[in-house]
C-alpha cells in the first residue's frame, strides 16, 4: 500500500526517488535530485489521500550518507512549510535500487 487511513490519520509508505511514469530511479547519483523526487512522490500520495505535505507531523529520513541530511532539510523546506514535522535521520548501509534516500 502507498498509504493506509486509520480514522483521520494516514500512514504513508516510504518513498524512494522513482519516476512514477517509468518506475526508474531519477537523479543519476545526484542526491538533491533524488530528494526532490522523493518529496514529489510523497506529495502525490498525500494529495491522493486528501491532504498535503503540510499535514505531515512525523517524517523518517533514511540516508546512505548522513552528510546529506542538510541537503535533505533544504529540499524538505521547498515542499513543506514551517513548522516542520518532527523528523529522524537514520543512516543505512543500503536502500532499494541503490538509491541514496527514502522518506
Amino acid at each position: 500500500s502507498q498509504a493506509v487511513r486509520a480514522g483521520d490519520t494516514v500512514y504513508m509508505s516510504g518513498q524512494i526517488p522513482l519516476d512514477p511514469a517509468t518506475m526508474t530511479v531519477v537523479g543519476n547519483g545526484d542526491f538533491r535530485a533524488e530528494a526532490v523526487q522523493v518529496f514529489k512522490n510523497l506529495q502525490a500520495v498525500a494529495e491522493a489521500a486528501g491532504g498535503s505535505l503540510n499535514d505531515i507531523v512525523k517524517l523518517n529520513a533514511y540516508l546512505t550518507d548522513l552528510a546529506n541530511f542538510a541537503v535533505f532539510n533544504e529540499v524538505m523546506a521547498e515542499f513543506i512549510g514551517q513548522p516542520f514535522p518532527a523528523r529522524a535521520a537514520v543512516g543505512v548501509a543500503s536502500l532499494p535500487k541503490g538509491v541514496q534516500v527514502e522518506a
